[in-house]
């Protein structure tokens, strides 16, 4: 079949695109740029193996529209000219910059006139954020998308319709069987590149092209003990690898991550690391909260095997930080309430009063204007009348942000009874 799997599949119209329905579902906005054939020039970024090159040669093909590629690392300014020259004479030419972020000056200069008069429409494709690492004359010209690693469901539409299509999948029968197929998606983190060249490797690989659990472990070469027919299992080690940060246990913290970077499921690890950081380190170690989304960027730019490495720095810092769930609790109490009583009236003194009629209505007519009075702080009521006295947010002192947190909320407490006394 000469083409990798990935390849061979690769979407021929924007109807055949696989997920990123925030962008090509109906109604959204390059379906509708596409048909209304008012395409403008964009850069596509997010992870590796979402479609950024498959969006970009399912619109030539929707558009009928002469398709070529471009490399801003490898291909030369000469190669570009070319493309350039080819563009005068076929119409309409849709140019896929792959790496753009690499784009050096010589070609940034010869681009932008093209991009000025529409020569040609560029699709810049880019695993960095684009607001960061493309130069502003380029940003400017051109529309930004984001785009998202695949969900486990848009994986397994994949994996079926390559299966059944005998023309561009495999042109004899395969047979996987489901706890192979669960493992497969839920694996590759997103990333159909990668699931498309695991299973073409298990295909390949299997007696009589029959794909069972242990076939499809060989392919990803990594164990599916994480991954259960019902999730349960995967669940149990999330559960308790925040149970153990929690608990400050820096061995078990690190023995259920390893068992979760063994199942390869990145942004299941990600997303509760994300919880763990707010939830349960919180206001006692505000910059662990900080860490902990540079380190996930990081992952999300390395993939495995190379992610552990970030991944092992947040979960021991997690693990060994000083510990305080004050902040959502009292968020919660607030939540409580707010089931409890609705929504209270405003007072007053701190409702709008920008609008004409505003100060016949008494809108905010007393307001005391903090930054006015000694340490930026009055003795005003700011709560609805009837929760007036409630105290939601009740610091555990446990690190030293939290604790100046504490301390602030006690002089501002004492400035009130003075003031009553």
């Amino acid at each position: 079949m000469g083409q990798n799997l990935a390849r061979r599949m690769r979407p021929r119209n924007i109807d055949e695109i696989i997920g990123q329905t925030h962008l090509v579902g109906k109604g959204k906005i390059i379906r509708r740029m596409v048909e209304t054939s008012l395409l403008s020039s964009m850069i596509l970024y997010g992870p590796p193996g979402v479609g950024k090159t498959s969006i970009a040669s399912a619109i030539a093909g929707t558009m009928n529209a002469s398709f070529r590629t471009f490399n801003a690392t490898t291909d030369t300014k000469k190669r570009l000219q070319e493309i350039a020259a080819e563009a005068e004479f076929s119409g309409q030419l849709v140019l896929l910059l792959d790496e753009i972020h690499r784009l050096d000056k010589p070609k940034q200069d010869f681009l932008l006139p093209l991009l000025e008069n529409g020569q040609i429409i560029l699709i810049g494709a880019t695993t960095e954020n684009p607001y960061f690492s493309v130069v502003p004359a380029i940003r400017s010209r051109v529309q930004i998308f984001e785009l998202k690693a695949l969900e486990p469901v848009d994986l397994e539409q994949a994996v079926t319709l390559a299966l059944s299509d005998h023309e561009r999948g495999f042109d004899f029968d395969v047979k996987i069987d489901e706890d192979a197929l669960y493992f497969l998606v839920h694996s590759t983190n997103g990333d159909l590149r990668s699931t498309f060249n695991a299973l073409e490797l298990a295909v390949l690989s299997s007696q009589e092209h029959h794909i069972t659990l242990d076939d499809m472990e060989n392919s990803l070469q990594r164990k599916a003990a994480t991954f259960d027919k019902d999730g349960d299992a995967h669940y149990d080690l999330l559960s308790a690898l925040q149970k153990s940060i929690r608990g400050s246990d820096v061995n078990a913290s690190l023995h259920y991550a390893a068992r979760l970077i063994e199942g390869g499921d990145l942004p299941s690890l990600a997303r509760r690391l994300t919880v763990m950081a707010y939830e349960d380190i919180g206001l006692a170690n505000p910059d662990a909260a900080v860490h902990t989304m540079l380190a996930l960027q990081a992952c999300e730019k390395l993939g495995f095997p190379e992610a552990r490495i970030p991944l092992a720095n947040i979960v021991i810092d997690l693990a060994l930080s000083p510990k305080s769930n004050a902040a959502y609790v009292a968020m919660d109490e607030a939540i409580a309430d707010l089931g409890k009583y609705g929504n209270l009236p405003i007072p007053a003194h701190l409702q709008d009063g920008h609008y004409a009629g505003a100060k016949e209505l008494g809108r905010s007519v007393t307001y005391q204007y903090a930054h006015s009075f000694p340490n930026h702080w009055v003795d005003q009521q700011y709560l609805p009348d009837k929760i007036k006295t409630a105290d939601y947010f009740k610091p555990d002192d446990m690190g030293k942000y939290e604790k100046a947190l504490n301390m602030r909320k006690h002089w501002i407490e004492e400035q009130k009874r003075g003031r009553k006394n």
